[in-house]
C-alpha cells in the first residue's frame, strides 16, 4: 500500500517537473544555434526540444531494425525460428506477465483467475511444459478435475513434464481414495526420481497399508540411501519390516523365508521384543532350544518383558514349578530391580507355593507401582500366607481401579493395541508402537473381570465359594492354554507356572 503510494506521487512530481521545464523553455527568451559543416541553423527553444525526442524516436527505430536484421541474419545461418522469435518477443512479455499474475491467483487462493490467466499464458507463450502445471493446479483448485485430469496427462507427453504430470495424477488418485492405482504411480514417480522425498514417504505408506514388506525395505534403503533418514532409524526400521515379512510368510506356510526375515530383525535390533519371540519360536520348531534360549535372554537383557517370559516358559511347557524356577534363573539375576522381572519372580515362587519369597521378590511393587497385576499377585501371596479377608479384599479392590500397566500403545493417536503391530491399527502410522502404561480409562483392567464377581458378592457368598479359588483364577488365568505360540499374551508365563503347579 505505502509502496503504491509512493509510485503515485513520483508519477505526479515528474509529471509537474516535465510540465513546469516545458512552459519555463517557452517563456525564456533566445534561440539556440547548430553549427555543423560549414552551416548554421537557428532553432527556437520548443524546435530544440522536439528534435531531441524525435532523435531519440529515431534511435529507438534503428535499435530495432539491427535486431531485425540480425534476426534474419540468424535464419540465414539456419535458425529456422529467429524471425518469428524475435517478431513475437512483445507476445512472449505479455504471455509471461499472464504467467505470473496467474501464480500469484494460485496462491491466493483464486482458482478461476488462476485458470483463466494460466490459459492465456498458455496461448501466448505455446509452451505447455511451462504453463501446464499452472493450468492442472489452477484447474484443480477451480473444482475443475476433468480439465486437472487432462492438464496432468498433457504432461506425461514430454519428457522434461512427465514426472510432475504422474506426481499430479498420483495425487488426485490419493485424494479419490483410489489406492492401488496410486501405489502404480507412485512406483513410476520413484523410477523417474528415486530421491524425492514426497514420492518415498507416499510409497512407503502405500506399500506398507498393502503388506508390500519387500517392497517397503526397498524405498526404506532409498530413503536412507538419500539421507532423508538418520541410518540408526533406517537399521531400526528395516528390522520391524523383516519382523512383519517373516510372519506374513509363517502365515503363508513359508516356513524358510520367514526364519531368515525373522533372524535378520533380530541381528539388526535384538531389543525388539516381539522379532526375538518370533524368532525364538522358529528357532524352537528347528529343535534348537539353546539358539532359542539365548535369543530370549539377550532380548531379556535388553529390556525384561512379559512375552519374553511367555516364550521362555513356553520351550518347557511340562516342566515342574521348581524346575521352571532353576530354568529361569539367568533371567531372574539379569535386570533383577526390574519390575517385570520382580512380577515374574513372584508369579513364579506362587507356583511353588513359596509365598515368603513370593512376598520377597514382590517387595513394595505393589505400593510403588500398583498395577492390576502386581496388586492381584499381593492378593495371592497374602491369601496364601493365611492373611484376613479384608487384607485379601483390600488388595482386590485397589486392583479393579489400578492401571493395567504397559501395554502396546502407538505414540501418535495413543491406541491401545492387544499386540504388537508395526502399523498401528487406529491412525496407521508406521513403527509407532511403544510399551508404555496407558491410561487407565483407555483399557480397564483385566482383573476387574476376575475379581468383581467376589466383590460383588456379601459374606455368604464368600463362605460358599472361597476366596483362594477366584485368586487362583486371576493368576492362573491363561493355565488351560499351553502357549504354543511365542507371541502370547503377557499373562502365559504364569499361567504356564500355575498350571504347571
Amino acid at each position: 500500500m505505502i509502496w503504491s503510494l509512493l509510485k503515485i506521487v513520483v508519477f505526479i512530481a515528474l509529471g509537474a517537473a516535465i510540465a513546469f521545464g516545458a512552459s519555463l523553455v517557452i517563456e525564456t527568451p533566445g534561440h539556440v544555434d547548430i553549427a555543423f559543416g560549414g552551416r548554421e541553423i537557428q532553432l527556437r527553444p520548443l524546435d530544440f526540444i522536439v528534435l531531441v525526442a524525435l532523435l531519440f524516436v529515431a534511435l529507438y527505430l534503428l535499435l530495432k531494425l539491427a535486431g531485425l536484421l540480425v534476426a534474419i541474419l540468424r535464419w540465414m545461418q539456419g535458425d529456422e525460428v529467429a524471425i518469428s522469435r524475435y517478431l513475437n518477443r512483445n507476445r512472449e512479455k505479455r504471455g509471461y506477465d499472464a504467467l505470473t499474475e496467474g501464480m500469484i491467483a494460485l496462491a491466493s487462493g483464486d482458482g478461476r483467475e488462476a485458470l483463466v490467466r494460466a490459459n492465456r499464458a498458455a496461448k501466448l507463450l505455446k509452451r505447455p511444459a511451462l504453463t501446464g502445471l499452472l493450468s492442472a493446479q489452477a484447474a484443480a483448485l477451480a473444482g475443475n478435475a476433468a480439465e486437472a485430469e487432462a492438464q496432468y496427462r498433457k504432461l506425461l507427453g514430454e519428457e522434461r513434464t512427465r514426472f510432475v504430470g504422474v506426481l499430479g495424477l498420483m495425487r488426485r488418485r490419493l485424494a479419490e481414495g483410489r489406492k492401488d492405482v496410486a501405489l502404480k504411480l507412485a512406483e513410476k514417480a520413484f523410477e523417474l526420481k528415486p530421491a524425492h522425498p514426497e514420492v518415498l514417504d507416499t510409497l512407503f505408506a502405500l506399500q506398507s497399508e498393502a503388506g508390500d514388506w519387500a517392497g517397503c525395505r526397498r524405498t526404506l534403503q532409498a530413503k536412507v540411501r538419500a539421507r532423508l533418514l538418520p541410518r540408526d532409524v533406517g537399521v531400526r526400521r528395516d528390522a520391524v519390516l523383516s519382523l512383519a515379512e517373516a510372519r506374513a510368510a509363517e502365515m503363508e506356510g513359508e516356513i524358510g523365508k520367514a526364519r531368515k526375515a525373522a533372524y535378520e530383525a533380530v541381528r539388526q535390533a535384538p531389543d525388539l521384543v516381539p522379532a526375538a519371540v518370533t524368532a525364538a519360536r522358529l528357532k524352537m520348531q528347528e529343535g534348537q532350544r539353546r539358539d532359542a534360549e539365548r535369543i530370549l535372554r539377550k532380548a531379556w537383557e535388553a529390556a525384561p518383558h512379559p512375552e519374553i517370559a511367555a516364550a521362555y516358559a513356553a520351550l518347557e511347557p511340562d516342566e515342574t514349578p521348581q524346575e521352571r524356577l532353576a530354568r529361569f534363573r539367568p533371567l531372574l539375576t539379569t535386570n533383577a530391580d526390574h519390575p517385570e522381572t520382580r512380577m515374574l519372580a513372584a508369579e513364579l515362587a506362587l507356583a511353588a507355593e513359596d509365598f515368603p519369597a513370593a512376598r520377597r521378590a514382590l517387595g513394595d511393587l505393589a505400593e510403588t507401582r500398583p498395577t492390576a497385576r502386581s496388586l492381584a499377585l499381593m492378593a495371592a501371596i497374602e491369601r496364601g500366607a493365611g492373611a484376613s479377608e479384608a487384607v485379601v479384599r483390600g488388595f482386590l479392590a485397589r486392583a479393579l481401579t489400578a492401571s493395567r500397566g504397559e501395554q502396546w500403545v502407538c505414540s501418535k493417536c495413543r491406541h491401545i493395541h492387544a499386540g504388537w503391530t508395526p502399523i498401528c491399527e487406529n491412525c496407521g502410522a508406521f513403527d509407532t508402537l511403544s510399551w508404555e502404561e496407558a491410561p487407565q480409562q483407555e483399557a480397564p483392567g483385566l482383573v476387574a473381570a476376575a475379581t468383581l464377581p467376589l466383590l460383588a458378592g456379601g459374606e455368604e457368598e464368600i463362605e460358599a465359594e472361597p476366596e483362594p479359588e477366584a485368586v487362583d483364577v486371576e493368576i492362573d488365568a491363561g493355565a488351560e492354554a499351553e502357549a504354543p505360540e511365542a507371541e502370547e499374551s503377557p499373562r502365559a508365563a504364569s499361567g504356564a507356572e500355575g498350571r504347571a503347579a
